[in-house]
């Protein structure tokens, strides 16, 4: 299974591509895979049109490379780690005080790097403002905070000796405030001998740490940021108004089982939807897409969100998310109840996307009893069409076929219903079908009729005003 991990700061941007070692994982289901094989590791550098690339010795290398560096840089104290060319294929070196350059030794030069002819290339050199190294370092802090990825690989700072210079406490005052995140506080107070070197990984993330993955068919998040973690859980003064409180999610994912069947999954996709979509109430002024996972129990309940990219940690008011958990007054505690995954994007175009996070296993079927008898489906085709063909009227403003699963009981009435493609999402008023099933339940968007068998159908609005409904063959 092929893994990305990706970290994401303003002026740099670290991408890892690897695999997951199977004869490893403890847990199949795991919610975010391990990635313990890396195969591919990318730096993007602002004002670099090329990336810097390599395998693992690299990408090691490039990790103690940053962090001597940045701990000499701190310190103002001199740190040997930060200019070992001996044997590391990357160092730094000082050039002044805002310049800091990037040095990699390597026998392949990636394309847009200026390199001789010669069988032996010269090394690469980049150089970086101070503002672009913390960045990077910023970028390794987070690496190093992903207990999921590279678990084995740890911090490896010394001290610095004190024969290579003392520290003042008017340097330890300057230092401290420029540390940024967890492995550059670590650089700081090593750099002073005031703690022992690291032994262990980072701990988890905090709530203002994040990273994104990619597994198999699931959409890469723009990046990486910081970001909240928000799930409902009970309290024991939870009243008839009372309010999800924020708690770990991830934690939560990693206690449960994970639903996958992607019947299920189509069915609690619909619902999510069916939640979230009429909440939206204010669709403009995003500046660009709001992605955010979502934990979803059986029932439909949305019990957490996490942001995943930064433009959703910072708009999440902009969105019904809040108001959309479940309330823990009126609702059992969902604490060992299985969650389904699924990614929620409120794009800048208006438009609510709503997928399993995971993507489908296998083409997911209509969950329910169903009428099996083909004269009663024929039957029910035609009153079917009848019912719709003499409630949908109007010039249709839409441009291509509107596609929806429609499903009515044996009388004919309708029981349920659900678009199969965007445009269907998108003019769905301009159908009777909202009103047909509001009229009957009260509701658009209640749960639908699986207390009886039910015949489904294919019903297709045309531009040109034609109908067509045919028996149902499963989802394309």
């Amino acid at each position: 299974m092929n893994i990305q991990r990706k970290y994401s700061l303003p002026n740099c941007t670290l991408l890892l591509e690897g695999l997951s070692d199977v004869t490893r994982a403890a847990h199949f289901q795991e919610m975010r895979p391990e990635l313990s094989i890396l195969v591919n590791a990318e730096c993007y550098l602002s004002g670099y049109n090329q990336p810097i690339t390599g395998g693992r010795e690299f990408f090691e290398s490039l990790v103690r490379a940053v962090s001597g560096y940045a701990q000499e840089f701190l310190s103002s104290v001199p740190n040997p780690q930060a200019h070992n060319q001996e044997s590391e294929l990357v160092e730094f070196q000082k050039v002044d005080s805002n310049r800091h350059r990037l040095i990699i030794h390597s026998e392949s030069t990636p394309e847009g790097f200026d390199h001789s002819n010669n069988s032996k290339r010269p090394p690469i050199e980049i150089d970086l403002n101070t503002v672009q190294l913390f960045d990077l370092v910023e970028a390794v802090d987070q690496f190093f905070a992903d207990t999921q990825t590279l678990p084995e690989l740890s911090l490896e700072l010394q001290p610095v000796t004190r024969r290579y210079g003392g520290a003042s406490q008017a340097l330890i005052r300057q230092a401290v405030p420029a540390a940024v995140g967890v492995s550059s506080l670590a650089v700081a107070a090593i750099a002073f001998n005031l703690i022992p070197p690291p032994q262990m990984r980072p701990p988890q993330p905090t709530p203002d740490e994040q990273t994104s993955s990619t597994i198999n068919n699931i959409t890469p998040p723009a990046s990486a940021t910081t970001t909240p973690i928000a799930a409902a859980t009970p309290t024991a003064t939870a009243t008839a108004n009372a309010k999800p409180v924020v708690k770990d999610l991830e934690a939560l994912l990693n206690t449960v089982p994970e639903i996958t069947d992607p019947s299920q999954l189509r069915a609690l996709n619909r619902q999510v939807y069916n939640q979230v979509h009429p909440a939206w109430a204010n669709r403009s002024g995003l500046q660009q897409d709001l992605i955010y996972r979502l934990g979803v129990a059986a029932d439909g309940a949305i019990v957490g969100y996490k942001a995943v990219n930064k433009e959703a940690n910072l708009g999440v008011g902009q969105t019904p998310l809040p108001n959309v958990l479940y309330n823990p007054a009126s609702r059992p505690s969902i604490s060992n109840e299985p969650i389904a995954q699924f990614r929620v994007v409120f794009t800048t175009q208006g438009v609510l996307q709503v997928s399993p996070w995971r993507g489908y296993a296998r083409t997911p079927e209509v969950v329910g009893a169903k009428i099996a008898d083909s004269n009663i489906v024929k039957n029910l085709n035609q009153k079917l069409y009848s019912t719709v063909r003499q409630t949908w009227s109007g010039t249709p403003t839409f441009t291509r076929d509107l596609k929806y699963r429609v499903a009515v009981n044996k009388d004919g009435v309708i029981a349920d219903y659900e678009p199969l493609n965007q445009v269907a999402f998108d003019y769905f008023r301009e159908t009777p079908l909202p009103k047909m099933f509001n009229a009957i339940y009260g509701s658009n968007v209640a749960a639908p009729n699986d207390k009886e068998p039910l015949a489904h159908f294919q019903v297709i609005f045309k531009p040109s005003g034609t109908l067509e409904v045919i028996p149902w063959r499963g989802y394309q």
